[in-house]
């Protein structure tokens, strides 16, 4: 199936799969939304001026946590899902993939979750797995774990299990998604591109996996927020009282 100029097919999916490529990607103020590459630029890091900070100082905010390291993890693992969930399901939808360069993606780092992304032109790649690395992890998560270690003292392994966990997560619900529907041919397609995902270097030690289940190998510091518990896939069954440092890899 060619890939439409609307993304159609992930309109279904919802939440964090559907991605906008109509209208005007305009901010609050009507001005065009900033891309994500300049969003993964290091130069500045002024609240006012990078959409990376506001993001990160705007969920420190909302989670009521002055650790700019826990709300930076977590601004990164909702931008890997944003990611990962509309490029794995045209993989498996389209057998297709839109080029999702961080000059094309426009995003809105004021908006509540799933994050908020406009794709400014729609691009055909082929649908692989190389190809899905190539975009996401070496095009988005690679630029944006560089900036995020700069600026907060992110541990790189952290980062990288926070994108296995986000994976594994898109995988998860739409193996769930199409099997509901009759749709194995999605499901085994999603299958089969995620493993070959998960053989890459960069994910290959993230975690363990089971099917679609996954457990990581590290924490994204969730259960330090106010509140904040231990996620489903932590490597952490309750929440420790020492230093994540053990855990952040």
């Amino acid at each position: 199936m060619d890939l439409d100029p609307e993304l159609a097919a992930l309109r279904p999916l919802g939440g964090f799969f559907v991605l906008r490529t109509t209208g005007a990607a305009a901010g609050p103020a009507c001005a065009p939304l900033p891309t994500l590459a300049e969003t993964y630029e290091t130069g500045t890091s002024d609240v006012y001026r990078n959409q990376l900070t506001f993001r990160v100082t705007t969920v420190g905010q909302r989670l009521r946590t002055d650790e700019p390291r826990v709300a930076a993890s977590i601004s990164q693992q909702g931008l890997a899902a944003r990611l990962w969930s509309p490029a794995l399901a045209c993989a498996a939808l389209y057998g297709r993939l839109p080029d999702l360069d961080p000059r094309l993606l426009r995003w809105d780092a004021a908006a509540t979750a799933p994050d908020d992304l406009w794709l400014t032109e729609v691009r055909p790649l082929p649908g692989d797995a190389a190809t899905l690395a190539d975009t996401v992890l070496h095009g988005h998560l690679e630029p944006l774990g560089e900036t995020l270690k700069s600026r907060y003292g992110v541990a790189a392994g952290l980062l990288w299990g926070n994108a296995g966990s986000a994976l594994a997560g898109a995988a998860r619900e739409l193996d769930r998604w199409a099997r509901a529907r009759g749709r194995t041919e999605v499901a085994d397609r999603a299958r089969a591109l995620t493993d070959a995902l998960f053989a890459h270097p960069l994910l290959r030690t993230t975690g363990t996996r089971a099917g679609t289940a996954f457990r990581r190998r590290s924490c994204c510091l969730y259960y330090r927020v106010p509140g904040g518990g231990v996620c489903g896939d932590c490597c952490f069954t309750r929440p420790p009282r020492s230093s994540p440092d053990a855990a952040s890899g």
